[in-house]
Parts: structure tokens; C-alpha cells; sequence
């Protein structure tokens, strides 16, 4: 099958999806971290957890004060961190 293929089938599929003629095979949910509660947690500024996070001051502030969400590896890196913070630890050692 040809790229073109696969992506017009894909989003046919999709389009099936939302008219709900069709469920969709799997959903991926992701719980919205509260970013500055796992920054407390941890006891560390904005500053380093910019650092650890590779991200910049204005992105931890959004997320904080909730304008924005973390989304993709954010999200994940996020959600790890909560789960065991030593992780954090290891990234902000490198």
C-alpha cells in the first residue's frame, strides 16, 4: 500500500470514527499532571526544574497556572516523576 493509501484510509477511518459509525480500536488517556504540586513535591524552584525538564521558565509557569497542559513525553515524563521521584533525580544529575 502506498503512503498516499494508508494515510487517505487512515483518515477515513477517522472520519467514521467521529460520525460514530465506527469505535475507534484504542483511546489513550493521559491524566493532566498538576505540575506545580509535583514541583513542590520535589522541592526544587522553577529554575531547576527547567533544567531537569530541558523546557523553558514560560512553559513550567503555563503549566502551572493551568493555560496550557503537558502533552506527549511531557506527559509521561511528568507522570513517571510522580510515580517515583527519583526519577527526577537522574535527570537532573546529566
Amino acid at each position: 500500500m502506498t503512503l498516499f493509501n494508508e494515510l487517505k484510509s487512515s483518515l477515513e477511518e477517522a472520519v467514521e470514527i467521529h460520525q460514530g459509525r465506527k469505535a475507534a480500536s484504542r483511546i489513550t488517556c493521559f491524566e493532566i499532571a498538576d505540575v506545580k504540586s509535583i514541583r513542590d513535591s520535589l522541592q526544587v524552584s522553577q529554575a531547576e526544574f527547567v533544567k531537569a525538564l530541558g523546557t523553558s521558565v514560560d512553559t513550567i509557569k503555563s503549566w502551572e497556572s493551568r493555560r496550557r497542559n503537558p502533552t506527549g513525553l511531557a506527559a509521561k515524563v511528568l507522570a513517571t516523576i510522580q510515580d517515583n521521584p527519583r526519577f527526577y533525580k537522574e535527570l537532573s544529575v546529566h
